[in-house]
């Protein structure tokens, strides 16, 4: 990790350019899929979901894989008990990623990694200067709080079961079929 307390002003000032125009960058192609739903946008939208899932089920599984390392810099941070913080972070990180990728119930999981990255920025970003948690996590903060916005997109299975349900061939009992004693259908 980079710490950038110790950076010039000069490279710190570039970093903040890049990452803002990085910004700009991902709130247009963002604003475009809301613009034009069922087209190219919505495509842009799952596109999004499958790179930010990806990247939070890889950060995820390191916190298991590599957990001495994932341990000892997470006792570097303002937390009461950093072993259990490093695995409730991975469960967050592969569990919302795995839904991500899915494209299941992808704005609760964003919520969940919204609240990952805002802590990952404060804690070990803007607390201790960690080059990670202030380019890769602002971006993936962006990326999650669009999909709260705009939802999965196309090729999801939200958007499934949702046409399913709207559809009326989902699986939802409704009284008038429903069989009474003696095999009879209710009327």
């Amino acid at each position: 990790m980079v710490d950038l307390r110790n950076r010039n002003p000069a490279a710190r000032r570039d970093l903040r350019r890049m990452e803002a125009a990085a910004l700009r960058h991902i709130r247009g192609v963002l604003q475009t899929a809301a613009d034009r739903p069922g087209g190219q946008g919505e495509r842009w939208v799952a596109l999004t979901r499958w790179a930010a899932g990806i990247i939070f089920l890889i950060f995820g599984v390191a916190k298991f894989s590599d957990h001495a390392a994932e341990l000892a810099s997470f006792r570097h941070y303002p937390l009461p008990a950093p072993e259990v913080f490093v695995y409730l972070v991975g469960v967050i990180e592969i569990g919302g990623g795995l839904l991500m990728i899915t494209g299941l119930l992808t704005r609760l999981a964003a919520v969940a990694l919204a609240a990952d990255m805002i802590g990952a920025i404060v804690i070990s970003g803007l607390a201790r200067g960690e080059l990670v948690s202030l380019t890769l996590a602002p971006l993936l903060l962006v990326a999650v709080i669009s999909l709260i916005r705009l939802g999965a997109g196309c090729w999801s299975l939200d958007r499934r079961i949702a046409r399913k349900a709207a559809s009326g061939h989902g699986r939802h009992p409704d009284i008038r079929h429903r069989l009474i004693p003696g095999g009879r259908r209710y009327r």
